[in-house]
């Protein structure tokens, strides 16, 4: 399939929607050069929502990478080292930012999985560029400039989360200071928006929006269907609705998807409301790799 370049492409209503699939940036390729896979696939973000321990991390990545494996899916491992933002004060933040940064490296190491967290301060990003290959940055902190900018510095491939109260245009800007700042290894993610106090919608027209401004994008599937400021503390989830989310974002181009798994959700110490039982990652994946097929025809 002949693929027009990304600012093209989604500069057009006219264009039909399989030309949004755009050739894989070279930095991607670079990252996935110790991995099998089909080309033509979307990428995969997955993990736990954080490093809980490491017997958790190991469980996650071997049947990740194996199932990713199997299906011809590049696979980039994520758990947070530290959860900086939640709720209420009294909820799990980590088990130690250098203990979870080692364990997330043990497993890319062990998988031979290139590997990503988020950080939340620039005197953060040195730190974790020394363990992994993918710096995240929150969607509250995507307009943060001393953060991107550190971040970029790294050299690392940076990924912004869409703060949930912008828009994909203005997403720009965000771009705009890590390309200034000499880095180009960019990834856009979609992560919902702001709905009223509680809830998030998907505005699917933010995947070619952002593709424009020349990045791979990421549809964030789980934190896309969380349920915020919950007077509880601890905020909700509607995963019953991950395939829905999943397959749209397929079929309107998405470059990857990111999705964060548990074998018990239930018991999971942050975002257990939204996650993905593990259990059931194989099938979704299967069906998410049949629509891309679709799509790219």
């Amino acid at each position: 399939m002949h693929l027009l370049p990304c600012t093209l492409a989604c500069a057009s209503s006219l264009v039909p929607r399989s030309l949004y699939l755009c050739a894989m940036k070279e930095f991607l390729k670079d990252l996935f050069s110790s991995q099998s896979y089909d080309e033509e696939n979307f990428f995969l973000i997955a993990g736990p929502c954080v490093v809980e321990s490491e017997d958790l991390v190991m469980e996650v990545a071997e049947k990740v990478s194996g199932i990713c494996k199997n299906l011809g899916i590049p696979y980039i491992f994520k758990a947070s080292y530290r959860k900086a933002n939640r709720t209420s004060g009294t909820s799990f933040t980590g088990i130690g930012d250098e203990a979870a940064l080692e364990i997330v490296n043990k497993a890319g190491l062990k998988f031979q999985l290139p590997t990503t967290s988020d950080i939340h301060a620039h005197d953060e990003a040195g730190i974790a560029a020394n363990y992994v290959d993918v710096l995240q940055i929150p969607a509250f902190l995507c307009r943060q400039t001393d953060l991107l900018i550190a971040a970029a510095e790294t050299g690392k491939i940076i990924n912004v989360k869409k703060g949930q109260f912008l828009s994909g245009e203005a997403m720009k800007f965000a771009v705009d200071k890590i390309r200034n700042a000499g880095n180009n290894k960019i990834i856009l993610t979609e992560r919902g928006t702001t709905f009223g106090y509680q809830d998030l919608v998907v505005d699917y027209r933010n995947i070619p929006l952002m593709m424009a401004h020349g990045t791979p994008v990421v549809m964030d599937v789980t934190h896309s269907l969380q349920q915020p400021n919950q007077t509880t503390g601890v905020t909700g989830g509607n995963p019953q609705m991950i395939a829905t989310i999943a397959k749209a974002a397929v079929a309107a181009g998405a470059d990857g998807l990111f999705i964060e798994t548990h074998p018990n959700p239930r018991v999971a110490k942050s975002d257990g409301a939204n996650m993905l039982k593990l259990d059931l990652l194989e099938n979704l994946l299967k069906q998410l790799v049949k629509i891309r097929k679709a799509v790219a025809e």
